[in-house]
């Protein structure tokens, strides 16, 4: 999928865009923009050696149809939306998928009360089927499962995301834009009009940009001299994996009720499309952007991290679930008792060592959390600063909104 620097051969009256990011998001946008109008040019730029490498495909493959996010957000229209439409994409290309249903697990009876607004919740941004179910109906699905109550989402679940990201970048090619890997945008800045882009793949031209690149995505943004109202700020999820003789325990996906006191989800259960259970994820600063392992160092991420006045209120804002979060990273004792409230037949041995994902957490100077997909528009340009789950399942909805965004200013570009 590599390309040399330089211009696509010129066709009469077309535009070109140059898409930064070669992760889901960035391949669906360019795939969108060309499906949009046959003169528009794309060159997705990406800086690894194959496309989605980071978020795209280090995260758990789950097909997410729109639950927990307010309803009239962005995440709530576009993931409503997006699970059909990606579905029927790996429908029609052959991609190993499977909506094999959820079960949100009350474990107490507070999380038992706040079921029913989840049900609501879910019911107003188009959900169908949800269900609330007891004890004995919970069992009926998941034989093992603990709790109180559950909610019931059969719209939800699993998909090959990497496959789904070689096949768009194939879709790409094959309408006459280009995917040009290995090619790490070094600049950008406008130029006749348009826009420069020097990479280590050679100098790139377009008349409009759109950046996608995720955990870089304000450092890219600050690169064409946006002002970025956000940070990103890394946060590494690790997974465990049910070991192979006891993935019977789970079916099919398996999460508890969000607290509305910490800001993440908590760990869960989730059924992988190749086969096997994954476990997890936690949430941990993670000391690199790319950070996979503990051991991943980049001191000038760390200093951009902690300089950042927002990580230090975020964390006096939420002291207790950052100090839980960071014990659990190191005991898989902690891990397993965590997942015990939604599968008590867990054992500490059962859990074997999994992958890990960074999360591009944008933030706020103030040390709140970015809730929504965030877009910012530009001269000439558009820049993605939050693309958080749902965003995979979500991304050719994204795509969509982006060329709708996109292609009425082209013509003024």
């Amino acid at each position: 999928m590599s390309g040399e620097a330089g211009a696509l051969p010129a066709r009469s009256g077309e535009r070109t865009v140059l898409v930064v990011g070669g992760g889901i998001v960035g391949l669906a946008t360019a795939y969108k923009l060309a499906l949009a109008d046959p003169r528009i040019r794309v060159t997705v730029l990406e800086k690894e050696s194959e496309v989605g490498q980071h978020q795209s495909g280090h995260n758990s493959g789950v097909l997410h149809a729109g639950l927990y996010y307010k309803p009239g957000s962005h995440r709530a229209r576009l993931a409503v939306a997006g699970i059909r439409e990606m579905t029927a994409f790996c429908r029609t290309h052959d991609i190993p998928h499977e909506i094999c249903g959820k079960l949100v697990v009350a474990t107490d009876e507070p999380e038992r009360e706040r079921l029913a607004g989840l049900l609501e919740r879910g019911r107003q941004n188009g959900l169908q089927g949800l269900a609330l179910l007891g004890p004995a109906q919970m069992r009926e699905i998941e034989p093992n499962v603990g709790g109180v109550a559950a909610l019931r989402v059969p719209e939800e679940g699993i998909v090959d995301y990497p496959r789904v990201c070689a096949t768009l970048a194939r879709l790409i090619v094959a309408q006459g834009s280009r995917v040009v890997t290995r090619a790490r945008v070094t600049a950008l800045r406008r130029a006749g009009g348009g826009w420069l882009a020097e990479s280590t793949a050679g100098e790139f031209r377009g008349d409009f940009v759109v950046t996608c690149a995720g955990l870089h995505s304000d450092r890219v943004a600050r690169m064409a001299g946006a002002e970025p109202p956000v940070r990103i700020v890394p946060f590494r999820g690790e997974y465990y994996q049910l070991r192979a003789e006891r993935a019977h325990l789970v079916r099919h996906l398996i999460y508890p009720v969000p607290d509305p006191r910490f800001p993440f989800l908590g760990v869960h259960f989730t059924r992988l499309i190749h086969g096997g259970v994954e476990a997890g994820p936690n949430a941990v600063l993670a000391l690199a952007r790319e950070g996979y392992t503990k051991g991943a160092i980049r001191l000038g991420d760390v200093a951009d991290a902690l300089l950042f006045p927002g990580l230090w209120r975020f964390m006096k804002a939420y002291p207790r679930p950052t100090w839980m979060e960071l014990r659990r990273s190191f005991s898989r004792r902690r891990f397993a008792e965590s997942l015990q409230r939604l599968v008590p037949a867990v054992r500490t041995e059962d859990l074997a060592p999994g992958g890990a994902g960074v999360r591009a957490q944008a933030m706020r100077a103030d040390g709140r959390l970015e809730d929504d997909f965030l877009f910012v528009e530009g001269a000439s340009a558009l820049y993605i600063l939050n693309a958080p789950s749902p965003a995979a399942t979500a991304s050719l909805s994204i795509g969509g909104e982006i060329a709708a965004r996109v292609v009425p200013r082209l013509g003024s570009a």
